[in-house]
């Protein structure tokens, strides 16, 4: 049986790759189930400094869930007695993974995949890749992935893209501020590359730390944000990375990173 997810590693990043060409490479539950194995095994290894996603072929990122219909005609359930559904339960893991993850955008984003581009911390897509959502195509509303919609694009655009279901290019949503960079596709992995170069070099813990606040933050008020801030950075700065970092600087000299 063929495995929908395939891993690479390359020194200090783990890229991982949806491998469903043939489907659009289309969400489903062991999709979901493998990609978070490969978060958590990422994480587990502290030589690991970044993840890639990204999908197989040329054409599509995630073309969104792999929808089969039910006997009664919905396209999808949710089991009462479990109702976590499994795209809830992939974003919240990308949402709370210690490590930075860069989408790395090769085709159309749609639906549940324009969710998955829109809970990578930074995105690099090609500029003619179609990205949206689609669900009032057919009865729906791309409900599961709001909250990262509502973080990711300016309001006009989101109720235009919601309401309409028509999708927007790579290069539109680079000049949006939905993504950070719109290549051709030639050019895709040496952006990428360059990226990651920009974020492996600098310091593990201090980006460990850093989402870990800013994911809390985002859920506090102003009071309650400034108070935990304080905590943080004080906390940060007595870590073995922060101590090699001021050293660094002091010595005009390249930092040492060890991830402590």
């Amino acid at each position: 049986m063929k495995v929908p997810v395939r891993t690479e590693r390359d020194g200090a990043v783990l890229s991982i790759m949806i491998d469903r060409e043939e489907r659009r490479n289309a969400l489903n539950e062991s999709v979901a189930s493998a990609i978070i194995s490969a978060l958590d095994a990422a994480e587990a290894n502290r030589d690991i400094r970044a993840v890639v996603l990204t999908g197989a072929g040329e054409k599509a990122f995630c073309a969104g869930g792999d929808l089969q219909p039910a006997a009664d005609g919905t396209p999808f359930t949710i089991d009462p007695a479990n109702p976590r559904h499994y795209v809830a339960g992939l974003l919240t893991r990308m949402e709370r993974c210690s490590l930075p993850i860069i989408g790395r955008i090769n085709g159309h984003a749609l639906a549940g995949g324009f969710g998955l581009l829109c809970a990578c911390d930074l995105v690099v897509a090609r500029e003619d890749a179609l990205l949206g959502v689609s669900e009032v195509k057919v009865g729906l509303f791309p409900m599961m992935i709001l909250p990262f919609l509502l973080r990711n694009l300016p309001n006009r655009l989101l109720m235009e893209l919601c309401l309409t279901g028509e999708p927007i290019t790579g290069a539109e949503a680079k000049a949006a501020g939905i993504i950070n960079y719109a290549v051709p596709g030639a050019e895709l992995d040496a952006k990428v590359s360059w990226l990651l170069d920009r974020v492996t070099g600098k310091s593990p813990t201090g980006i460990r730390l850093g989402k870990q606040g800013l994911r809390n933050i985002r859920e506090m008020s102003m009071a309650n944000a400034l108070e935990y801030a304080q905590f943080m950075l004080v906390n940060m700065a007595r870590t073995g990375d922060a101590k090699e970092g001021f050293a660094a600087f002091n010595e005009k000299r390249a930092p040492n990173w060890t991830a402590e």
